[in-house]
């Protein structure tokens, strides 16, 4: 499964209503830091398929929800658990470090 596109409209439902845990990735698609863990968040979705939903959020289309979770700079990535934020971090890193962070928050 690849990730999810997620709009202001959807948020609620993708996110905050899953099943499973969720990894929302805040993006633009002219952020370089962005495009650099876009592939690695792919990779992560193909491999827990099932386990998590990686879901995406282009903060350009959809301000409200960038807005609502307070994101000030991208790319912001944010774990739901039961509708709720559980962990967050900000700015790129190795798929290894992105791994390691979704495993220890969920």
């Amino acid at each position: 499964m690849a990730t999810v596109a997620v709009t202001d409209a959807t948020f609620d439902e993708e996110v905050k209503n899953s099943d499973v845990p969720v990894v929302v990735d805040f993006w633009a698609e002219w952020c370089g830091p962005c495009k650099q863990i876009g592939p690695a968040l792919e990779e992560l979705a193909a491999e827990y398929e099932g386990k998590i939903k990686i879901a995406k959020v282009d903060v350009d289309q959809n301000p409200n929800a960038a807005a609502a979770m307070g994101v000030r700079g991208i790319p912001a990535l944010f774990i739901f658990k039961d509708g709720q934020v559980v962990s967050n971090r900000a700015g790129a890193a190795p798929k290894a470090a992105l791994e390691g962070w979704i495993k220890d928050s969920i």
